[in-house]
C-alpha cells in the first residue's frame, strides 16, 4: 500500500497539479478509508459501491459535516479513477457514489457604500495604512482570492494595459482586468514598500509585510476583520468577502455569466452561477420596495 500511496502522490502533483494543501487533504481522505477497511476486515482493491456507502455513513456518525463528506466523496473518487487507470482494479466501485446533497448558502456580499466606509477607517499615516487600502482595492477591482493576491508579483501587473497575470488554483493563470482606481492605490503603496529592507526571494512580491516579507493570508484575514468592526460592519466578513462583492455588483451592472467565470478563474460555470441566486434576491427586494403597486399595499 505505501507503494500505491507514494505513486498516488504523485499522480495527484504532476497529473492532476494540486497544490500541497490539497494534496495532503486527498491523501488524509484515502487514509480515512482504509482505516475503516482494516476495521472492517476488507480491501480497498475489493470494495464494493456498498462498502463505500457504508464507509460515508460512518462518517455522518461521527459528526462530519456533509460538505466535508462531499470533499472526502471527490477524494475517493480521485482515489479509485487512479487505481482504475493503474489496471489495479477492473471495475470503479466509486462510480456511482453519490456526492451528499448540500443546502446553496449564499455568500455574504458587501455593499458599495459599506467598502467604501471600510476604507474611509483606516489610518493612512501608518505605514501598512496605504498598503491595506491597495490590498482591499485589488481584491474588489479583481475579485481575486487572498491566495492570489499574497502571491500577485510586480512583474505581473501590465500599468499601460490595466491587466494582472495572476496565478490561481492549480498553478492556472489568467489575465485580470484592473480598475484605474487599484492601481493608483497600488502605485501609492510603492514609495512605502520601496522604503523597506526587502528580504531575500520577496523582491518580486506586490504586497509586503513591515519585516520586508511575504504577507500571509491570516495577516490579512486579521486586519480586515479588525477595520470591518471599527466600521460597524455587523457582518463577519473575509477577504473572500470582497470576492463575492466583486462578482455580484458586476452581475448586477449587466457583465455575462461567462465573463464574470472568467475573471474569476471558476472551471465551471456552475460554480458562478451561485451569484444568480443573490442578484435576484436583490431584483425582488428592488422591486417590492419600488414598485407603485407594491408601495400601496
Amino acid at each position: 500500500m505505501n507503494a500505491i500511496s507514494e505513486q498516488y502522490r504523485r499522480y495527484l502533483l504532476l497529473e492532476r497539479a494540486f497544490s500541497s494543501n490539497t494534496m495532503d487533504a486527498y491523501m488524509h481522505d484515502v487514509d480515512k478509508l482504509l482505516d475503516y477497511m482494516d476495521a472492517e476486515n476488507l480491501t480497498y482493491l475489493t470494495a464494493s459501491t456498498d462498502d463505500l456507502s457504508r464507509f460515508l455513513m460512518t462518517l455522518t456518525d461521527l459528526g462530519i459535516s456533509y460538505r466535508s463528506q462531499a470533499r472526502i466523496v471527490s477524494g475517493i473518487k480521485s482515489f479509485y479513477k487512479f487505481l482504475l487507470m493503474e489496471d489495479l482494479i477492473k471495475e470503479n466501485p466509486a462510480d456511482l457514489l453519490e456526492l451528499p446533497k448540500l443546502a446553496k448558502k449564499l455568500p455574504i456580499v458587501l455593499s458599495i457604500e459599506e467598502i467604501d466606509r471600510i476604507e474611509s477607517i483606516i489610518d493612512l499615516s501608518k505605514p501598512e495604512g496605504q498598503r491595506n487600502k491597495a490590498i482591499i482595492e485589488t481584491l474588489y477591482s479583481c475579485g481575486l482570492r487572498v491566495s492570489e493576491l499574497i502571491n500577485l508579483k510586480l512583474s505581473c501587473i501590465y500599468w499601460d494595459e490595466e491587466y494582472l497575470k495572476v496565478e490561481g488554483k492549480g498553478s492556472k493563470q489568467r489575465l485580470v482586468p484592473i480598475s484605474k482606481t487599484a492601481l493608483k492605490e497600488i502605485r501609492n503603496y510603492l514609495p512605502d514598500r520601496n522604503a523597506l529592507t526587502i528580504t531575500k526571494g520577496n523582491g518580486d512580491y506586490v504586497f509586503l509585510n513591515r519585516r520586508g516579507g511575504k504577507l500571509t493570508r491570516q495577516m490579512v484575514f486579521m486586519w480586515l476583520k479588525r477595520y470591518a468592526s471599527e466600521a460597524e460592519i455587523k457582518t463577519v466578513i473575509s477577504p473572500h468577502t470582497l470576492r463575492h462583492s466583486f462578482a455580484t455588483h458586476l452581475l448586477e451592472g449587466g457583465a455575462n455569466l461567462r465573463v464574470i467565470q472568467e475573471m474569476l478563474g471558476h472551471e465551471s460555470i456552475l460554480t458562478t452561477e451561485i451569484y444568480t441566486h443573490i442578484t435576484m434576491d436583490y431584483l425582488r427586494k428592488t422591486i417590492m420596495n419600488c414598485h407603485p403597486r407594491n408601495n400601496h399595499i
